[in-house]
């Protein structure tokens, strides 16, 4: 059975949560009460933005 390096879980704030991997990739993304994140703003989409050049993409989201 292969052995599983754990992630590092850096807290952004009260509603997100990076997972990072031993290599320093993002290994995953936690919304903490996502229903009301995604509510708030850019309805119906996630919009994500890289800090870096500003580039905006929005992904949209199904209606559940």
């Amino acid at each position: 059975m292969p052995r599983h390096a754990e992630v590092e879980t850096i807290h952004v704030s009260d509603e997100i949560n990076v997972d990072l991997a031993p290599d320093g990739t993002v290994y995953g993304i936690e919304l903490l009460n996502a229903n009301v994140q995604l509510g708030r703003e850019d309805a119906g989409q996630l919009v994500l933005q890289n800090a870096a050049t500003g580039e905006r993409t929005a992904v949209k989201l199904p209606i559940v």
